[in-house]
């Protein structure tokens, strides 16, 4: 048998691509698409009428703009938790309820740190926001099958703390769902890297996922994991991790002028990633 080269393998390629596509060839193969948009830090206060408006703004800007996608995915602190009982809980969800497509949720350090302490904490979010059909709940997590892909919503809280880290169930949970090999978006509140370059050693473990380089040598060696979504810092940032694109997209509370709130847009096809951060007006 014939030995081959890299050279003849190069060669071979090259004069397969000038021969004529077959008819029954020429159709492009259809692939997975999926369009949404992340909003993370939102930090809506009873407290704050302004706050309340953004999100009611947010809501009406991305029906009249983006009618057509998939879903929104809030990445955590979507509300300050800070009233007694549900309220905040309660109007945060009234107020996403008028979206036209479907949303998605995970807790931040806010939900998972009740202040005062009948606020609501995971079992109440879990009830609200978690508890619909399409949703694969394990724990405190979450996956989610749409067109193709598998979103994995990641609990990335620690009870009563800002700071953050995965369990060993959620490693587990996330580890077993990417095994299956469909191409992967997950969606948690801390991010994986210290990327503002920060120095101090408390803001640093307040803000980056503490057992960071675990979930990183357990999740992120698989091909098939093509994004993550994350917040907490409120800065915007988006880098590679070991061939998966994390983006930490800037804080819903932080607008760069009046009524300017940040979000991003994302578009999937194929592992091609499409995204732009989008204002509010």
């Amino acid at each position: 048998m014939k030995k081959w080269t890299r050279r003849t393998f190069l060669k071979t390629t090259a004069l397969l691509s000038t021969m004529p596509i077959l008819a029954s060839e020429s159709k492009n193969t259809p692939q997975n698409s999926l369009e949404f948009i992340h909003i993370t830090d939102s930090h809506m206060d009873l407290q704050d009428e302004t706050s309340v408006e953004a999100m009611q703004s947010a809501v009406g800007f991305i029906n009249k703009h983006y009618p057509k996608i998939d879903f929104v995915l809030f990445g955590g602190d979507n509300f300050n938790n800070n009233v007694k009982g549900d309220k905040d809980a309660k109007e945060f969800q009234k107020v996403i309820s008028k979206l036209k497509m479907p949303s998605y949720l995970v807790r931040g350090n806010k939900e998972s740190h009740p202040n005062p302490d009948d606020s609501i904490h995971l079992k109440e979010f879990l009830s609200m926001f978690c508890d619909k059909k399409e949703l694969h709940l394990n724990g405190r997590d979450w996956a989610l099958q749409k067109n193709g892909y598998l979103i994995l919503g990641l609990d990335s809280c620690i009870e009563g703390k800002d700071n953050g880290a995965y369990s060993k169930e959620t490693i587990a949970f996330a580890k077993k769902k990417l095994q299956e090999g469909k191409p992967t978006i997950i969606l948690n509140h801390h991010p994986y890297l210290n990327y503002w370059k920060g120095t101090e050693k408390k803001d640093i473990h307040k803000y980056v996922l503490n057992n960071t380089d675990d979930v990183q040598k357990e999740l992120f060696g698989f091909k098939n994991l093509l994004l993550t979504l994350s917040g907490h810092k409120h800065i915007d940032n988006i880098t590679q991790i070991n061939g998966v694109k994390a983006i930490t997209t800037r804080g819903f509370v932080r607008p760069i002028d009046l009524d300017q709130y940040p979000m991003r847009y994302i578009k999937l096809t194929g592992d091609k990633i499409e995204e732009k951060l989008i204002y509010t007006s």
